[in-house]
């Protein structure tokens, strides 16, 4: 009326060329509120960002349409200029689904047949398209089916179109036009601080008068009978074209209908978690406590997709009996083999699966051999090959291979690099029936390491690498070949007694780094030069260890002294 103040609260809507009279003051709050989509999650989120320049000089010129104005921009003066220019294009930022369906259907395999401002995201469009054929409505090679082209009868997002073309199928088509217009349009129950029952089938209730609540929005409730109508009315049109049949069968839950719009979405609660869930894609989701959150399945509809868990703001619960029924072309039976470190034992488990959804899991009875084999080899080339359990003898095997690749890489390579590479060759064979880690106890490791050999290179190996050389003293005494570049000889001193050249292996190629011992195994001195230790330090060594052990041989000539064995002198 003339004389009172008029206050216009507007979004985007006062973007478009609308004239409303009499506006002459504009206040920006400089914030609009933006689709996203996110090709990871499959869904479409509203973010508050900041307004563009483009988007604030079209809110100030309200102001002036019938004359003179003001606008006020409730943001710093220094930000001003920080403004992008245009916001994003909204084809860079919407779910592209129904783009995709409309592609299919003109025939139009490449969207770079047509001349975009800006072309649609590949990685939007091939998701769209893995939905659309998730859906039915597009074949393998992404052409547009019959049920595809069903689907465009209806002004809804494919997803509802395929709920309610299914839905019509089963005689629920009334049903699924009831929730399509429940999900296209603003929640009947407003949120209070964030929150509110997201039971679907509490709205269909409300929809259809069955309940009362004082909390309905009324406005858009008259929206949702509104859509509902429109969408039968679509739906009955091609009925003569086997539409199928409208309808409330009460044997299709609104969990079942729903399932058909986001078949992505299905989700199972996770073990002992009350109003968590893993949903079919792989993502989670939680919902706040409610009875909806006892469910041991549902289909979440609205979610907020943040990036780990999203909540739920809309859902229905589903029976595993309804996901077996109309789900059954879905689902997987798999045979799955793993490592439990817990009893460090491969464990095989049979599954059906779908998606990321596990419906029943068992013990597998009979697993595949060369699939243990094969998870057995793969967890040793993950710990590493040094965690077998190497026993004293493989382990001087695999070091006198060491040594002889050392010298001549022509022998094999036994690091523990190489080996992990061959798991495969030289392990894989030998671990028929081994299970567990135990088990691999009985595996003789360095006969394995052998067999590597040709026939030739067998033959050669004690002559080039000599487990045990014979000394003066008639003892046999092992060789440590631990370091390949300088094998170690570690034997009494007194048994060398008389011996000039220090022992040699590998064709007296590489001689032994000699490790000399006192009576109590202590070394002494180490020296790869033998008879210069006779000739020089001997001396030294000998007056420490005639004073340290009085009661044993020390000759002042050792070359010509008798080797012993014994500890002490013997007469």
């Amino acid at each position: 009326p003339p004389g009172r103040r008029k206050v216009v609260l507007a979004s985007a809507i006062a973007e478009t060329s609308l004239t409303i009279d009499g506006v002459r003051i504009v206040v920006d709050g400089g914030l609009a509120r933006v689709p996203r989509y996110s090709p990871r999650s499959g869904m479409t989120r509203l973010v508050t960002v900041r307004v563009s320049r483009a988007s604030a000089d079209q809110r100030r010129g309200r102001a002036g349409r019938q004359a003179a104005g003001v606008c006020y921009r409730i943001w710093n003066a220094y930000e001003d200029p920080t403004l992008v220019p245009h916001g994003a294009p909204e084809i860079l930022e919407t779910d592209l689904a129904p783009l995709a369906l409309e592609l299919a259907v003109a025939g139009l395999a490449d969207p770079g047949q047509l001349a975009w401002l800006d072309p649609p995201p590949a990685a939007a469009l091939a998701s769209a398209r893995a939905l659309l054929g998730q859906l039915g409505a597009l074949d393998s090679e992404a052409r547009v089916t019959a049920h595809g082209r069903r689907l465009t009868r209806f002004a809804l997002h494919p997803r509802l179109a395929h709920m309610v073309v299914r839905g019509r199928e089963l005689g629920a088509g009334e049903s699924a036009c009831e929730l399509a217009a429940l999900l296209s349009e603003r929640d009947i129950l407003p949120r209070r601080d964030g929150q509110a029952d997201a039971d679907l089938g509490l709205r269909i209730d409300l929809l259809r008068g069955m309940t009362h609540r004082a909390d309905v929005d009324l406005d858009a409730l008259r929206r949702v009978r509104l859509e509902a109508r429109v969408c039968r009315e679509a739906g009955q049109r091609g009925s003569a074209r086997g539409g199928g049949e409208s309808g409330s069968n009460p044997d299709v839950s609104p969990g079942v209908l729903l399932a058909f719009a986001y078949p992505d979405r299905i989700g199972q609660r996770r073990p002992g978690e009350a109003g968590r869930y893993l949903l079919r894609n792989g993502q989670g989701a939680f919902l706040d406590p409610q009875a909806l959150a006892r469910e041991e399945y549902l289909v979440a509809a609205e979610l907020d997709g943040q990036a780990r868990d999203s909540r739920i703001f809309l859902a229905a619960p589903l029976t595993s009996a309804e996901l077996e029924a109309h789900f059954a072309n879905d689902i997987m039976s798999e045979d799955v083999l793993g490592w439990d470190d817990t009893v460090r034992a491969v464990v095989g488990r049979r599954r059906r699966r779908l998606g990321a959804l596990v419906l029943q899991e068992g013990p597998l009875p009979d697993p595949d051999p060369a699939e243990v084999a094969r998870v057995v080899v793969e967890v040793i080339r993950r710990e590493g090959v040094e965690r077998l359990p190497w026993d004293e003898a493989s382990r001087r095997t695999r070091a006198r291979l060491g040594f002889l690749h050392h010298l001549d890489p022509g022998w094999p390579d036994v690091s523990g690099e190489a080996l992990a590479g061959e798991l495969e060759t030289w392990l894989g064979p030998r671990l028929t029936g081994v299970r567990r880690w135990q088990q691999l106890e009985r595996l003789d490791l360095g006969a394995l390491l052998l067999d590597r050999l040709p026939w030739d290179r067998r033959a050669a190996l004690d002559e080039w690498a000599p487990t045990h050389i014979e000394v003066p003293s008639g003892s046999r005494v092992p060789v440590d070949y631990s370091d390949p570049a300088a094998p170690v000889l570690a034997v009494r001193l007194q048994e060398l007694f008389g011996l000039t050249d220090t022992p040699a292996v590998a064709r007296g190629r590489v001689p032994l780094t000699l490790h000399l011992l006192s009576p109590a195994r202590r070394p002494v001195q180490v020296t790869r030069d033998l008879a210069g230790f006779w000739r020089t330090t001997y001396f030294e060594v000998r007056k420490d260890l005639k004073g340290r052990y009085p009661k044993h041989h020390w000759p002042d000539d050792p070359l010509r002294s008798e080797p012993t064995r014994h500890a002490k002198r013997r007469g």
